[in-house]
């Protein structure tokens, strides 16, 4: 039962990093409760006395380059979504979506992928540069890089003096 209640009480942090990682809300709760799901399937897998926020980072973070590869595939397969996105558009839930994003998730939407993923485990999430590096399958210096990098761009983005 220890492992449901860690696990249960990582869910926000789970949430803000599938929605950092998707870059839309909806597509952030639907990877999250993808890995949660995934992380109940394959419990025995987890060790007890590791970090539980670890392990689901990196499984979430594996389903999303899953998802990203499929939607590749799909995309050469057929018509983009887009095409059909403004038919019976309905203006108040794009007022609605605006108003959701901030100036950060905007700014955090516009950074490469791998820079944006190290702003979240390590500004947003809290963990360390080496657990981050584990997450992210990198080495340090690659983390520090693209950290150092991600910083400036995102301040830089704001409208911020570096």
């Amino acid at each position: 039962m220890a492992f449901e209640s860690e696990l249960l009480a990582l869910v926000p942090r789970l949430r803000r990093f599938a929605a950092s990682l998707s870059r839309n809300a909806a597509d952030g709760d639907d990877l999250c409760q993808a890995a949660i799901e995934r992380a109940l399937k394959s419990r025995a897998q987890w060790q007890e006395g590791t970090r539980l926020d670890s392990w689901m980072y990196r499984i979430m973070r594996n389903l999303w380059i899953d998802e990203a590869r499929a939607r590749q595939r799909a995309a050469k397969t057929f018509a983009p979504e887009e095409e059909g996105a403004h038919v019976g558009h309905a203006g108040d839930r794009d007022i609605e979506a605006a108003v959701e994003l901030s100036d950060v998730a905007r700014a955090m939407a516009k950074l490469p992928d791998e820079q944006r993923e190290v702003i979240a485990l390590v500004l947003v999430e809290g963990l360390a540069y080496k657990e981050a590096a584990e997450v992210l399958d990198i080495p340090m210096g690659t983390l520090t890089s693209r950290l150092v990098r991600g910083r400036g761009a995102l301040l830089e983005l704001l409208g911020e003096a570096a």
